[in-house]
């Protein structure tokens, strides 16, 4: 069982090594995080949103932001879509490949951003989100394990991590790239929280 458990570290050490030696991927990372801050810096809205385990990632993102990350600062307005009762209403009445596209038709705005995560890529619930928030003016990052797929074509900013053949090893670079993101904004909007760094 011990030598399971290293090989599964391992596998995810080489996940996280091949991210960082991707400057393509680094580069994405960095404009997505300069998109989030003038996003912010303009008085707009950060939404995410993902099914399973990605909509796990979604609030966990949201929650770092209205809450604390790492020091105390002002809370930013981002929203995981994950209300039970607006989910599960439009999966009733619409289906439930639109619960997150008529959240954004209700509450999105131009200028507003769209975290998508989808390890596939191929999720319908959050294609018909992209489409929703590319139609309103709304940005779109995605994070996906897919290189290719229509996503892509309703993304501002494609990010695509590769970890491997499951989709557990894409989630984990998933929540790295999220926590970097927030870092990110938290070091442009409050530098001092960062200056107990040596």
């Amino acid at each position: 069982m011990i030598e399971n458990i290293k090989a599964s570290l391992r596998e995810a050490q080489k996940a996280i090594d091949s991210l960082v030696s991707n400057e393509a991927i680094l580069l994405k990372i960095e404009a997505a995080s300069k998109l989030l801050i003038a996003t912010f810096e303009n008085g707009h809205r950060v939404f995410s949103c993902g099914n399973g385990g990605s909509m796990c990632d979604a609030m966990h993102f949201a929650e770092e932001l209205t809450g604390r990350y790492r020091l105390n600062r002002k809370a930013y307005p981002a929203i995981a879509i994950n209300d039970p009762s607006h989910l599960t209403c439009v999966a009733n009445d619409y289906g439930y490949d639109f619960i997150f596209s008529r959240y954004l038709e209700g509450h999105g705005a131009k200028g507003d951003c769209l975290i998508a995560i989808s390890t596939s890529g191929k999720s319908q619930t959050i294609l018909n989100a992209a489409k929703t928030a590319q139609s309103n003016g709304i940005n779109v990052i995605s994070l996906t394990g897919n290189r290719h797929s229509e996503l892509e074509k309703l993304s501002e900013i494609y990010i695509c991590t590769l970890g491997g053949q499951f989709a557990d090893r894409i989630q984990e670079l998933h929540i790295k790239v999220l926590h970097i993101l927030i870092e990110m904004v938290e070091r442009y909007f409050h530098p001092d929280n960062y200056e107990h760094e040596t």
